[in-house]
């Protein structure tokens, strides 16, 4: 039997990596997440073949730039182990890493960037607590349902 497909909104800075950085490689390790529930959902929530809502943040319009693809099943985020890395983590050892990744492949970019002002004119429509639009929330990566999803991407064909 094979799990149903799941939905995630992964939040990246362009000025870091950016949908066309995504674009040009292809496929890319989603590295240097150091948040315990957004690794949690990587390393435990995330299965090949899953959607992912690609989204610019700290971007003059931030909002929803693409759609990914999970391309792996977790692994170790070797950029932990890196003294060099901005995301060394001097207690993750290779025998006991504390940070997990996956590869994310582009699938197209969108016609126009849904911003997040829109998004929240939706925000009855996506739920009490939908982490984009909750207040104090600012997870890098979490769920989206089937429904979500399907509300997010129809705002990408309305001007």
């Amino acid at each position: 039997m094979t799990a149903r497909k799941r939905y995630w909104l992964m939040k990246s800075e362009p000025d870091a990596f950016s949908i066309d950085d995504l674009e040009r490689v292809g496929t890319e390790p989603w590295n240097g997440v150091r948040n315990y529930q957004a690794r949690n959902f990587m390393r435990d929530g995330m299965h090949v073949g899953d959607g992912i809502l690609f989204y610019h943040s700290n971007t003059k319009v931030p909002g929803i730039v693409g759609i990914a693809t999970v391309a792996s099943a977790a692994y170790p985020d070797d950029t932990q182990f890196d003294p060099e890395s901005d995301y060394h983590d001097p207690k993750a050892t290779r025998e006991e890493p504390r940070w997990m990744l996956v590869d994310v492949d582009f699938e197209r970019k969108l016609e126009r960037v849904i911003a997040l002002d829109e998004i929240k004119l939706h925000a009855d429509a996506l739920g009490e607590g939908f982490p984009l639009t909750a207040k104090g929330n600012r997870l890098s990566v979490f769920p989206v349902t089937a429904a979500q999803w399907k509300l997010l991407l129809s705002l990408e064909r309305r001007s």
